[in-house]
């Protein structure tokens, strides 16, 4: 039997054709694992037509997840441009925007990918949204949830 090798791309694109795709992942995987993470950024992605996104959603990454930037040419040529490629394929809703690819990550402010590359970090690594933050004025140590609303808000 003579073996045949394929890129990921195909590999995905074999895996696409035959297993269906939901509208929208399921928060909860079966056992109980929160497998999606509703998030807020800080400043907004905002598209071509000048509407404002901040609401979003980004799951768990997968081992291919991890994987895939690391043969994209982009990441070869500016390994910088991993994080972004790594993004695109995590985050699975931003406001409206009908598609999440590396070129609407490009376009989003410093401070809203340092935030997702954060909250990237949280969530795969550590389980949760939570941070831990201290009072800057009186001391007092209390824990925020980073996918919580907006600064100020209750």
């Amino acid at each position: 039997m003579r073996r045949r090798a394929i890129s990921i791309d195909q590999l995905d694109e074999l895996v696409e054709e035959t297993k269906p795709q939901p509208e929208r992942p399921a928060a909860v995987a079966a056992g109980g694992l929160r497998t999606v993470f509703d998030f807020e950024l800080p400043r907004g992605y905002v598209d071509a037509d000048g509407v404002v996104h901040r609401r979003g959603r980004m799951r768990l990454a997968t081992a291919r997840d991890e994987l895939r930037p690391q043969i994209d040419l982009r990441v070869k040529e500016n390994p910088g441009y991993l994080s972004v490629v790594l993004l695109s394929q995590v985050i699975t809703e931003l406001g409206t925007v009908g598609e999440v690819h590396a070129g609407v990550v490009e376009q989003m402010y410093a401070t809203d990918i340092a935030f997702l590359q954060d909250f990237y970090r949280r969530i795969n690594s550590e389980g949760h949204t939570r941070a831990g933050v201290t009072c800057p004025s009186c001391g007092t140590a209390f824990e925020v949830d980073l996918a919580g609303g907006r600064l100020g808000e209750s």
